[in-house]
């Protein structure tokens, strides 16, 4: 059987605006404004490197409307040059770029750039070495607001070795993302699709895992520090192995990268430690992005002696951080941490998180046996599957539990401070 591969992107946001990161000094927003135009000029380049017969667009190409002309042309120069190279590509439009809103400098589309439209399910061939595939079923957005169940619209039958649906839509409910053409995952089970090219979810995310396969790639380029646009972000890869779908991977585009970090201070002594250990930490970040600028958020967390220094020299230590230079740029510290806490002082007091330290003191002074004894008896009133672990449990790791149930215990007593 013939095995033959496509790419599969999906929310460009190509020229997307980035707001709020202008305290990053001058050279970060003309970096990011960039970054979603030069995104797609990887995926082209990835897309041929990866000698792939088609690349498949699930909606939200532009940003909005306006579809700025930066973003026309640079979109439409990328696809001519995919179809010269004979790589076959299929859009629809989501609800950033519906088809009845906004105005096109693009009079036609290079000639193997199929672009399905809003009035129903239309139909295209992929074709390798001369025969048809798969076939890919797609449909726009007339309008933003589309809230009809559009997954429902693709048909029950196949008629090629592959079908492929092409949609923009909320499958499965996401909450953190607006319900437009929501549907559920029997929707998509129900449609006699083998590969569902899904867009509008931001995070990364495989829905099924086989057949039929539903991924969502996530945003080509991540714009903000939000859960759903930070990590590694691009495309997926798809092999397909005659009639079914034989793989899938994901393939890293994003130029500009958003992380988010903790770091315990605990068994840190004072600034010096902690603007190292933040160093540290964003060598790693920087090392992981393989030569990518980053933008990094992180937050303090844990007990100990530089809480008290954070309180009035917080903006010093960013500015500082920022000043190092290189591909990492320091956005935001967010402070989470706490006094550490004095036991012996705790002691003294005769409180009730004093009697819980001595009772504390008490089990860490039995012998395994007997810890292991107490553990078992405290076990039995509660639910089957606590008791079925404790059997396995040895004495070394109910110690470590032991401790780690005093650390909080005591976190919780003294109020976090």
């Amino acid at each position: 059987m013939t095995r033959w591969r496509f790419v599969h992107a999906a929310d460009l946001h190509l020229d997307t605006p980035f707001t709020g990161l202008a305290r990053l000094g001058s050279e970060v927003p003309g970096l990011l404004r960039d970054a979603s135009l030069r995104a797609w000029d990887n995926l082209v380049e990835e897309t041929l490197r990866q000698d792939a017969h088609a690349l498949l667009l699930a909606g939200d190409i532009y940003d909005g409307p306006e579809r700025g002309l930066r973003a026309q042309l640079r979109l439409r120069d990328g696809l001519q040059r995919l179809s010269e190279h004979g790589v076959q590509v299929f859009l629809v439009r989501g609800n950033h770029d519906p088809v009845g809103e906004g105005w096109s400098a693009i009079g036609a589309w290079p000639e193997r750039v199929t672009e399905f439209g809003a009035e129903r399910v239309e139909s295209a061939p992929i074709v390798v070495d001369g025969r048809e595939a798969a076939r890919v079923h797609g449909i726009s957005y007339a309008r933003r607001d589309t809230r009809d169940n559009l997954a429902r619209l693709f048909p029950g039958e196949r008629g090629a070795p592959v079908t492929i649906g092409l949609l923009h839509a909320n499958a499965g409910g996401n909450p953190e993302h607006a319900a437009y053409a929501p549907c559920s995952l029997d929707d998509l089970r129900g449609a006699a699709i083998d590969y569902w090219a899904l867009g509008h979810i931001h995070a990364r995310e495989t829905l099924i895992a086989e057949r039929p396969c539903a991924v969502y790639p996530g945003v080509l380029q991540g714009r903000s520090p939000k859960a759903s646009e930070t990590g590694p972000k691009g495309a997926t890869l798809v092999e397909v192995d005659g009639d079914r779908i034989a793989e899938t991977r994901f393939l890293p585009l994003d130029v500009v990268r958003f992380e988010t970090r903790e770091l315990d201070v605990a068994g840190i002594a004072d600034l010096a430690g902690l603007r190292d250990a933040l160093a540290d930490l964003a060598e790693g970040v920087a090392a992981e992005a393989e030569g990518r600028t980053v933008i990094v958020r992180a937050t303090l967390t844990g007990r100990g002696a530089v809480h008290a220094e954070l309180r009035h020299s917080l903006n010093g230590l960013l500015d500082e951080l920022r000043e190092q230079g290189g591909r990492v740029w320091w956005d935001k510290l967010t402070v989470a941490t706490a006094a550490p806490i004095d036991r012996e002082a705790i002691r003294r007091r005769g409180d009730f998180a004093a009697d819980f330290l001595a009772e504390a003191d008490n089990v860490r002074e039995m012998d395994d046996d007997a810890l292991l004894a107490e553990l078992r008896a405290w076990a039995e009133p509660r639910d089957r599957r606590t008791r079925e672990l404790l059997p396995a449990l040895d004495a070394e790791t109910a110690r470590a539990i032991l401790d780690d149930a005093e650390a909080e215990a005591l976190d919780r007593l003294e109020g976090g401070e």
